[in-house]
């Protein structure tokens, strides 16, 4: 086996805005490197680092491939230890799966600075049997967990060269509800679901608990020049009771006036909140139960005036998309996220707020079905 230069241009980490080098590796990052400076928590920041929807993609005609890396992921306290799973994929269909059995664990404490990054173990994952000839590799990588990358290895008589993605370039923006923490596998986050569907090239920035309109974001997606760009909006402002409706709407407007400073005419979907049993009629903040259940706790009352409930926040996003749209922006659309998961779907939600690996499937097929007939993807 011979090792690719983790800093050759063969290799390329679709969905990645940033590529961080350290003493052992490489470590993507879902965000570019200025961002940093203005992310307000290491939650937020380790969010970032995590891979979901990211792709280490190149050429090769290696009938093998090793990979060594080491990962950091974090759990609840009442969370089982969570799979660390990669998937390879040649020519866009999944072959194989593979698992870090050493990648470090921590417990998140409840501070949104309670969050230590450190390397796991070095783990060196092996894919074999695969067809001696030409042909585009993608390995998604772990999509709760921030990866060093430290070696790609093929087969000493193989070549390797540079891959190109010819598909819709998409950007997706939300929380935790597609950042899909609780998913099997990384090729089964619902955004990575509808874009292998769709033959989409995908740039995941959902973010979990980070969902909160902030404008480097908007700043990013614009500099990306995507062709298309969703944004699923809201479920976090409601857990973090972080805006009121006074609030909210200019934040929404202003991240959407950010975007279109670039990109005039890119098409924008913006969806709303997909079904949450705890609040769609009760106003936030959100909390967990001593089951694990999602909760809306009582917020003292100076905090609530104006505040939002799942069902207002559908119709705030309507609207402020049907005004914008009637004020000339032809290519800016509104998705109500229950036509992703609804009350009928409460069975693969058993958190109340998160669906589980078979929700998150349902809704990527789903969301799949709507961008194509919608023209989107």
């Amino acid at each position: 086996m011979k090792r690719i230069p983790l800093t050759d241009s063969v290799l390329q980490f679709w969905g990645a805005s940033d590529i961080v080098v350290k003493p052992t590796g490489v470590s993507p990052r879902r965000l570019p490197a200025w961002t940093a400076a203005q992310i307000p928590d290491v939650f937020t920041n380790s969010m970032v680092g995590m891979t979901s929807g990211v792709r280490l993609a190149f050429r090769t005609d290696s009938p093998v491939i090793d990979i060594s890396v080491s990962c950091s992921a974090h759990r609840m306290h009442n969370e089982a230890k969570p799979t660390i799973g990669f998937d390879l994929a040649i020519d866009g269909e999944i072959v194989a799966g593979a698992c870090d059995e050493h990648a470090l664990i921590f417990v998140l404490g409840p501070g949104a600075n309670d969050v230590a990054i450190e390397a796991g173990a070095s783990s060196k994952l092996s894919f074999d049997g695969l067809p001696p000839t030409d042909k585009l590799v993608e390995i998604w990588l772990p999509a709760r967990a921030n990866v060093i990358v430290e070696s790609i290895s093929i087969h000493d008589d193989a070549t390797a060269s540079i891959a190109t993605h010819g598909g819709t370039k998409w950007v997706h923006y939300g929380s935790s509800i597609s950042h899909c923490l609780e998913a099997e596998r990384p090729s089964d986050v619902w955004p990575a679901v509808a874009a292998r569907k769709t033959g989409a090239n995908l740039t995941n920035l959902g973010l979990a608990g980070c969902c909160h309109l902030d404008q480097f974001v908007a700043r990013t997606i614009r500099d990306m020049a995507p062709d298309v760009i969703t944004l699923k909006l809201g479920i976090n402002i409601v857990n973090a009771l972080s805006m009121s409706e006074r609030a909210f709407i200019p934040a929404v407007h202003g991240f959407l006036d950010t975007i279109r400073e670039g990109l005039p005419t890119t098409p924008i979907l913006v969806i709303s909140p997909i079904y949450c049993p705890p609040a769609e009629n009760d106003v936030g903040p959100t909390g967990r139960d001593a089951n694990g259940k999602c909760i809306t706790t009582i917020a003292p009352a100076e905090l609530r005036p104006m505040a939002l409930t799942l069902r207002r926040i559908r119709e705030i996003l309507s609207s402020i998309v049907d005004s914008r749209a009637a004020s000339g922006d032809e290519n800016l659309s509104y998705l109500n996220g229950l036509e992703l998961f609804d009350e009928a779907d409460i069975g693969d939600m058993p958190d109340d707020l998160h669906p589980n690996a078979n929700g998150y499937v349902t809704m990527g097929n789903r969301f799949a079905t709507i961008a194509t007939i919608r023209r989107l993807l």
